[in-house]
């Protein structure tokens, strides 16, 4: 079984998807994870985000098992790793990585932005996890210890027109998902929620 949990950034969706994967007992992938790995190498590298062909090979010579998860978690890298995954060279060079991750039995809960509608459009399960940009930039707020609310919703914004807006798998909910908006829910009524949308 593969449910696809999609949605913008700090809506609650890779808390919400790896909270299925444990009720379950299925395998978790954070897809965004791997963007964040282009991203990385990248930075780490002094190349920009926005050359094609530098990302490109990043994605194509990717091995996740080398990086920490801590160095993937700064406002940096998820800026970069936004600008990367515009990139249809870098999307079409995980997507076979994405794809045979689902394979895995009995069961596969990935989480991104495009897992329902270009990933595994077959995935019995699709959720759409959205909150207000103003509720997403106050969690990123309280996440990262920032002291400017202004400074990370202008970034949420930004990335959501970012996410919206490119032209390969731009973030859109699949016409056959569950969309669940945590605003005005906590950790526990978001997973609840995604485990009846999940009905087993």
């Amino acid at each position: 079984m593969i449910i696809a949990v999609d949605g913008p950034a700090a809506a609650g969706k890779g808390t919400v998807a790896r909270a299925l994967a444990r009720h379950f007992g299925y395998h978790f992938l954070d897809t965004g994870s791997l963007y964040r790995m282009v991203a990385f190498a990248l930075l780490r590298a002094r190349q920009d985000a926005s050359d094609v062909a530098a990302a490109t090979a990043a994605a194509r010579g990717l091995n996740p098992q080398g990086f920490r998860d801590e160095d993937l978690r700064t406002e940096e890298v998820a800026a970069a790793a936004s600008v990367v995954a515009a990139i249809p060279s870098v999307r079409a060079a995980l997507l076979d990585l994405q794809r045979a991750f689902v394979r895995k039995g009995p069961g596969a809960v990935l989480d991104g932005r495009d897992i329902g509608t270009v990933v595994c459009p077959e995935a019995e399960v699709k959720l759409f996890i959205t909150a207000s940009p103003e509720v997403r930039a106050r969690r990123r707020q309280l996440e990262l210890g920032s002291d400017s609310y202004d400074a990370v919703l202008a970034e949420i914004r930004a990335r959501d027109e970012r996410d919206r807006n490119r032209a390969a798998a731009p973030l859109v909910h699949a016409a056959d998902a569950v969309v669940i908006d945590t605003s005005e829910m906590n950790i526990d009524e978001a997973v609840a929620a995604a485990i009846a949308a999940v009905g087993r």
